[in-house]
């Protein structure tokens, strides 16, 4: 059992920064690979970037240099720093933690918007 808190979202003007944090309580230990899903309006879910417990990482080709994944081990908490946002990044963003299974955060807004 693993259980995903997001925060850290919300409005943000075009070229503007976030950061968005997912904290991962209960059986963290069983998880391998955490990151971030995002869907936006009429779109599928789509990954945004995953990091491994290795540190090795995974970004889609349209956030790969704008976007940043970081985990914290100790802390068992993931982090997305998103810079260079735009419209297009405007989209419920969701943790997400691999161990034998997956489980999903609630779900944050992050509008970009002017």
């Amino acid at each position: 059992q693993v259980q995903l808190v997001e925060s850290g979202g919300g409005l943000v003007q075009p070229g503007g920064s976030l950061r968005l944090s997912c904290a991962a309580s209960g059986r963290t230990f069983s998880i391998y690979t955490m990151g971030w899903y995002r869907q936006a309006p009429g779109e599928e879910r789509e990954l945004v970037a995953i990091v491994r417990r290795d540190g090795t990482r995974n970004y889609a080709d349209s956030v790969r240099g704008r976007f940043t994944i970081s985990r914290d081990n100790a802390k068992d908490m993931v982090y997305l720093q998103m810079t260079s946002l735009n419209p297009k990044d405007t989209a419920v963003y969701y943790c997400y933690a691999y161990s034998t299974t997956v489980t999903w955060g609630q779900g944050i807004q992050v509008t970009v918007s002017s």
